[in-house]
């Protein structure tokens, strides 16, 4: 329905309003297999000690359930229904219908409020029986397999994390392992400009896999997880081409 459409109103000149009523679920399941002109029940309006009593009673031949079980064969739903009348004073409501065409009608407007409830009896309490047993059943059943199924099923979605390890070993198969010598000579080449590297650095460096690097390093080299330089590699001091600040301090002094 667009934001702006006609609506006819002729049908409310000719109503003298609507009521507005709630029926249990079952009810109107019952009423789905009325046929298109089928009486779905009836109802009855009368007096009692001043005040109005509407009763809805189903038709026989809508009363009959669906069985779940043998033992359910003769489960009925019930046919009496009394209103439970509520006000509707505060509270401007409609009823509006929309045809095959598109056409938005207003039916009437609500003069009365009501809630249909059946009466308690055994065939109200077996119904009920049934809908507990039902809401009880799990939603999943395993089931034993008579073959293997070969359908292979693909994710539809990939988690970023997998997607981050993907491209860092996608990133590391380009790189190809260099002769051992070879890449401490690189890395004694890089302390001699600094002291201290980050690993991800020294892979930018040497282009070469991060494990393979990292064994090198633990041969040559002290990793500083705390203080000013934190998460670096700093060379052992049997291989520094540098002195410290404390060692140059000392020289000077001397």
């Amino acid at each position: 329905m667009s934001n702006k459409a006609e609506v006819n109103l002729t049908g409310v000149k000719q109503s003298n309003g609507v009521w507005l009523v709630k029926v249990p679920k079952y009810l109107s399941h019952q009423w789905d297999k009325a046929t298109e002109k089928g009486e779905v029940g009836k109802i009855t309006i009368g007096k009692r000690q001043g005040k109005t009593e509407v009763n809805f009673s189903l038709s026989e031949e809508l009363s009959s359930l669906e069985a779940m079980d043998e033992k359910d064969a003769s489960l009925k739903v019930p046919r009496d229904h009394p209103f439970t009348m509520q006000t509707v004073a505060g509270h401007t409501m409609a009823v509006f219908s929309q045809s095959n065409t598109d056409e938005i009608s207003l039916e009437g407007m609500v003069v009365h409020r009501a809630e249909c409830r059946p009466v308690v009896n055994e065939n109200y309490m077996k119904l009920k029986k049934m809908q507990i047993k039902e809401s009880t059943k799990p939603q999943r059943l395993s089931k034993q397999l008579e073959k293997a199924v070969t359908t292979i099923f693909k994710p539809v979605a990939n988690h970023d994390f997998n997607l981050d390890h993907d491209k860092r070993k996608k990133s590391e198969g380009k790189m190809v392992r260099a002769e051992r010598q070879v890449v401490l000579d690189m890395l004694f080449s890089a302390f001699e400009k600094h002291q201290y590297y980050n690993i991800k650095d020294l892979v930018d460096i040497t282009k070469q896999p991060v494990t393979y690097l990292k064994d090198i390093l633990k041969e040559i080299g002290v990793y500083n997880s705390k203080g000013a330089h934190k998460s670096t590699w700093d060379l052992k001091p049997e291989y520094r081409h540098y002195q410290s600040g404390e060692e140059e301090e000392e020289r000077q002094t001397a």
